[in-house]
């Protein structure tokens, strides 16, 4: 959008007036405190009504006070005058300001403005934000908390976005109007003035998936976008169309009835001073209102989690290749029809804790205080409760089908009544019953709990049931005990040790999310201390040992052949693509993050991909042109920050002591060991500005060798191909999914030197189904007798899959007896065909 006159941006008295009868309709009603706040939270934000005009509500508790000066609280209106390509990395573009007075009604700024110009898919539309002076003659600015768009991220303004035309657009409509109800139920609010909020209660949910692949949007393609993943998807859809065969990495892909993204919200930012100004929106100068401002696309990289909520109803723009919300229907439309069949998406959110940041871009009440993560949310605060649903339900509006709650055992209080500290479970459960409402269709999504309470306290891991949630909200999925956080196979004995918990999942799993490798295990296999006992079966080097402990045939075998429960992927296990926490927003705590994931440096790392162009490009014009060199440093690094318990300055003075001509000062060998004549000219005369540059490009680098774009031609075929026929497995056995019951068994041979887990189950509906399952999960080789075991008669089974390596015919001679080595494993079916 180009605007070459001024812009007439205007309140409209008539229609402003006519949303202040309706907001003090809603506020004196017989209603709920909740829920008046939970149909004021729905016209909050920016809304674009057509017709030149757009309707605006804003959450103001802070300045209720300032009735005094109410003239000093305006709604600031930002169109841009110059042309914005949304792709520059840099630009300067002319803006026309417009201010304007809001109506102060309560705890809320209401108006109608007419003027504003709507952003599209084709065009860039107005920025807003609310501005006051405060009490020391500053300027301040209230953000938008559910903004549509934010394509400069969260600290500048909010685009305003013309949502209805997205959605009346969007290629999946037909998908939608399948799966969804046109009948609209509601609650009763007794008070025939007030809007209808729905019920939940009669309104359909999405089913859950056969089986999910998690991944990263930003590692999970080159491009590392939206964009990217449509593209990609596109293309497989295209060759399964044609019958063209497919790579060993596009294989990876498919096969799954769900893709559940790592949280795409907008992240934090990089601030080099704790501050709320932008450094992607920055003003430049101004003369009158005509404003030049400095754009800079967004590079904020980061694997999700640390989110400031503000923003968290959109998406992060560095994700986004055209910055439009656009992209990512796109992409869930180009899933919803896939020409195979249509493929759930899932989101991954987070409302559990929010980033320090938040502080500067939020109001107080929606913190509580400080937590492990940074700050608890303030949801027993009825406004703060309904704006947070608000902020979910449009972000479920971009037309996904699933949800996974992320750290349910983190939304807890203090009871009053009680006194004691509680689970708020019924928030929980409120997040799984918003509803999602598209072109006039309603679903409930389809909804994973992370949730181990009594995490973090001690014993967790043996005290938790991974079933609280699903008691309470039986069509619901929890993260079972494999699958959450701890989880090393790599380790020698681990399945022998994990037996118990492997028996939870045979018999009580069928509402459990089962697997080995994802985000969280895949980055604690990088923690696992050197000089433990690895299970040096899977492989010569570290890198092997975590790469086939995560992505291992006989697991994989076990939890897609024959275990209950829904199964889970990690595009990073089954690609072989390194991974761990990175982010390149942390200005603060970045050197203590980045001396605490030095592990990935062993266990990810080897010397032959060091060597590669892509990897640690940025260090290696530091000068650590050498792997050895870097692991020395970063294992010294992770040391002194121990040392001086994580003081900067600190570590720097211990550094300067021990580098360059000052030496004979040093008393930590650690340190010593690094100086030398060929030492690394960056770290002598190290301080704390060269530290922090140290860690920032060290996340940078590690941000691009996680793409998994980049281990695409070392897949081996035959894996990739075993891997896709369990997952055809499994999608033509859903009963699978279902507990072990009646005549099924399961049981387990060996010791801490082998662990061999077999058994035989049937379909409960039809018994001529049967599977026969025997994996080697670690250890020693051992000669298998699965007939003998199972008191089978094995002439009238055959082999369906071996994992790579298994060398069976279907002879009962080759079926009797049978050696499987570490990490193999066999099912077998039935000889007469399945009707």
């Amino acid at each position: 959008m180009v605007t070459t006159t001024e812009p007439t941006i205007k309140l409209v008295d008539e229609e402003t007036e006519n949303l202040l009868n309706w907001a003090a309709t809603v506020e004196h009603s017989k209603a709920s405190y909740f829920e008046k706040a939970q149909i004021l939270a729905q016209k909050l934000g920016a809304h674009w009504l057509g017709d030149g005009l757009t309707q605006i509500g804003f959450w103001t508790p802070k300045l209720t006070s300032q009735v005094m000066r109410r003239l000093e609280i305006f709604l600031e209106v930002l169109t841009p005058i110059d042309e914005i390509d949304l792709r520059a990395d840099q630009q300067v573009v002319r803006f026309h300001r417009t201010r304007l007075n809001l109506k102060q009604q309560g705890e809320y700024h209401w108006g109608v403005v007419a003027g504003m110009e709507p952003g599209s898919r084709e065009q860039v539309g107005s920025f807003y934000w609310l501005r006051y002076i405060d009490q020391a003659e500053k300027l301040q600015a209230i953000r938008d908390p559910l903004a549509y768009s934010l394509p400069y991220g969260v600290f500048g303004p909010a685009e305003l976005y013309d949502i209805e035309t997205l959605q009346a657009q969007r290629a999946d409509l037909e998908y939608l109007s399948r799966r969804g109800t046109s009948r609209h139920p509601t609650i009763d609010l007794h008070d025939d003035d007030l809007s209808p909020l729905p019920n939940p209660r009669l309104i359909p949910r999405v089913r859950a998936p056969k089986n999910i692949l998690q991944l990263h949007v930003g590692t999970a393609t080159a491009a590392g976008t939206f964009e990217g993943l449509t593209s990609l998807y596109s293309r497989i859809s295209d060759k399964l169309a044609k019958n063209i065969p497919l790579t060993p990495l596009e294989e990876n892909y498919i096969g799954y009835g769900a893709v559940q993204l790592l949280p795409t919200e907008p992240p934090i930012e990089f601030r080099d001073e704790y501050s709320p100004e932008s450094e992607f929106f920055a003003f430049m100068s101004e003369d009158e209102d005509i404003i030049e401002i400095n754009l800079s696309k967004p590079d904020t990289q980061d694997w999700g989690y640390d989110v400031p909520i503000l923003g968290s109803s959109t998406t992060n723009p560095a994700i986004l290749g055209s910055r439009r919300p656009d992209e990512v229907v796109d992409f869930i439309a180009t899933l919803h029809n896939f020409s195979t069949g249509p493929i759930q998406v899932i989101y991954d959110i987070v409302y559990g804790h929010a980033d320090n940041q938040s502080e500067l871009l939020l109001n107080r009440q929606f913190l509580k205080g400080q937590n492990m993560y940074g700050q608890d949310l303030n949801h027993q605060l009825p406004t703060v409760r309904a704006i947070l649903l608000e902020m979910q339900r449009r972000k479920m509006n971009t037309g996904v089908d699933g949800i996974r709650i992320d750290g349910g055992q983190d939304f807890r209080f203090f009871n009053p009544l009680t006194g004691f500290v509680e689970q708020d479970d019924a928030y929980l459960l409120a997040m799984s019953d918003v509803v999602q409402d598209i072109g006039g269709y309603q679903r409930l999504l389809f909804t994973i709990f992370e949730d181990g309470r009594p995490w973090p306290e001690e014993g967790w891991e043996e005290i938790s049931t991974y079933r609280d949630l699903i008691e309470l909200r039986p069509d619901s999925f929890q993260w079972g005990p494999l699958i959450f956080a701890h989880n090393t196979p790599t380790l020698k004995g681990f399945w022998d040790r994990k037996w118990k918990r492997v028996c939870e999942v045979i018999y009580q799993g069928e509402n459990w999310i089962t697997g080995c490798a994802n985000h969280d295990t895949v980055r604690r296999g990088n923690q696992v201390e050197l000089d433990q006992e690895i299970n040096w079966n899977l492989g010569k080097t570290w890198s092997e040992v975590l790469h086939n402990g995560y992505d291992n045939p006989a697991v994989t075998l076990w939890v897609y052949g024959f275990s209950p429960g829904l199964p889970m992927d990690f595009i990073n296990a089954t690609t072989r693509a390194p991974w761990m926490f990175f982010r390149n927003t942390d200005e603060r705590y970045g050197v203590k993050v980045v001396a605490e994931e030095m592990g990935f440096l062993d266990w990810q790392i080897t010397p032959e991909l060091y060597q590669q162009d892509f990897v640690f490009s940025r260090l290696k014009s530091l000068g650590f042109e050498d792997l050895e060199e870097l692991k020395q440093f970063g294992k010294a690094l992770q040391q002194a920050m121990i040392d001086a318990d994580y003081s900067l300055p600190a570590v720097v003075e211990a550094c300067q002591a021990c580098f360059g001509d000052s030496a004979q000062e040093c008393k930590l060998e650690y340190l010593q060991k690094i100086n030398h004549p060929e030492m690394v000219e960056f770290l002598k005369d190290l301080d704390i500005p060269k530290l922090k540059e140290f860690a920032l490009k060290f996340m940078e680098d590690c941000y691009e060798i996680c793409n998994v774009s980049h281990y695409g031609e070392d897949l081996n075929a035959v894996q990739t191909n075993f891997n896709l026929q369990l997952r055809r497995f499994r999608h033509d056995r859903i009963w699978l999914r279902q507990n072990l019951m009646g005549t099924d068994q399961f049981h387990k041979i060996g010791d801490q030197t082998q662990t061999v887990f077999y058994g035989v189950r049937g379909n409960p509906y039809r018994e001529e189904d049967q599977v026969v399952m025997v994996a080697n999960m670690g250890g020693e080789p051992m000669t298998v007798t699965v007939g003998d075991w199972l008191e089978l008669d094995l002439s009238e089974w055959k082999v369906a899959i071996a994992s790579p390596g298994v060398q069976l015919d279907d002879n009962l001679a080759s079926l009797k007896k049978f050696e499987l080595k570490d990490s193999q494993g066999v099912l077998l079916v039935p000889q007469q065909p399945q009707k």
